[in-house]
């Protein structure tokens, strides 16, 4: 009977023993710390794509002071996680472009004829053919100017000096007046400035306006009417 009574005893601590050992496991499972590989990717951020600058386009074929506005995506692209960093430098975006034809604005480049036949004509008088920029707020011209040629023609520039010379002659249709008037083929712009916002936790417009600006692509347009 006593040995007996040994065994048991002997057995309960053996269970005691073992069951220390395993919550004693179990606690370090539950306090091992995650691997710095796995904090890294849980916490690290996605980089931000930067905005794909539009290809270079020259199209001055003919006129076009009509034509639909392409629209040009550059939009800044905001990162809530730049709150605590330092306000960028203000930058400026075309946001969009069409042809347009920049007349000279001085007499001797300007002519009507008709009804019927046809016109000679050739610059009189040298001249200026001089580009405008437009907006709100406050804003840099020639920077607008060096943001177009970069993105959207090389040709573009804020003026073209113009000598004398450049002779055309074009028919007129039956019963129509003929109009040549001198200038570039150029384009009109539509352009945006960009800052930090106040909280420095986005980019925001700060400007807009419109542009008209010549590129050396010069020549005489001509056009009809009734009267």
């Amino acid at each position: 009977m006593g040995i007996y009574a040994r065994k048991t005893v002997m057995t309960s601590s053996a269970a005691a023993l073992l069951l220390c050992i395993g919550a004693a496991g179990t606690a370090a499972a539950d306090t091992e710390p995650t691997s710095p590989a796995v904090q890294i990717a849980e916490t690290a951020d996605e980089p931000t794509p930067e905005p794909e600058a539009p290809d270079p386009v020259d199209n001055n074929d003919g006129p076009a002071d009509d034509a639909v506005e392409t629209p040009i995506t550059e939009a800044p692209h905001n990162d809530p996680s730049r709150c605590d960093g330092p306000a960028i430098k203000p930058y400026y975006g075309i946001t969009g472009k069409s042809s347009y034809f920049v007349p000279s604005l001085w007499n001797g480049t300007e002519y009507k004829d008709g009804p019927g036949g046809s016109m000679t004509v050739s610059v009189t008088k040298t001249g200026t053919i001089t580009g405008t920029v437009t907006g709100s707020g406050e804003f840099s011209a020639g920077a607008i100017i060096a943001k177009a040629k970069t993105t959207v023609s090389v040709s573009i520039a804020a003026s073209f000096a113009i000598a004398v010379g450049h002779t055309y002659t074009h028919d007129i249709g039956k019963k129509k007046y003929g109009h040549l008037q001198y200038g570039s083929w150029g384009y009109k712009l539509s352009w945006a400035k960009y800052a930090s916002s106040a909280d420095r936790c986005h980019i925001v417009k700060v400007s807009t306006g419109t542009a008209k600006l010549p590129t050396k692509s010069m020549g005489w347009k001509y056009w009809e009417t009734s009267s």
